[in-house]
């Protein structure tokens, strides 16, 4: 691989992207790849906890309601992992109690689905931008 290929490679930002919705998943995995971020999709929760290279990751974004385990479980599992990302969820359910919830777990915002594209594209950018120019 050549130094700039390799440079391109290594500073894009890797996020992680679990939404059990096969469709919604697809389309936002293209949305955020065609940001310029490689994007690690998963159906579900147990199968990113799988996956040993998600501990790389800078940001998650995750549906709330899921079978098997919910994004605030996800944040749960991963924060006891070792991860230190920043998280966002998304939901069709933002009631005052999952909002609370979420932000109680960690997640620094809660989206509603369904969702403007740019809403979902500035607040991972804003997350990106942080990693890289950390304060």
């Amino acid at each position: 691989m050549t130094q700039a290929l390799s440079n391109t490679v290594e500073h894009r930002a890797r996020l992680l992207l679990v939404e059990d919705d096969a469709g919604v998943r697809r389309s936002l995995q293209l949305l955020l790849h065609g940001r310029g971020f490689e994007v690690r999709a998963y159906a579900s929760g147990l199968a990113l906890l799988a996956d040993p290279t998600a501990l790389d990751a800078v940001c998650l974004v995750a549906d709330y309601r899921m079978p098997e385990i919910d994004g605030l479980l996800i944040l749960t599992r991963l924060r006891e992992l070792g991860w230190r990302g920043e998280a966002l969820m998304i939901t069709a359910f933002p009631t005052a109690r999952v909002i609370d919830q979420a932000l109680a777990a960690g997640y620094s915002r809660v989206i509603e689905k369904p969702m403007a594209e740019a809403v979902l594209v500035e607040a991972v950018e804003r997350v990106m931008a942080a990693h890289h120019d950390p304060k």
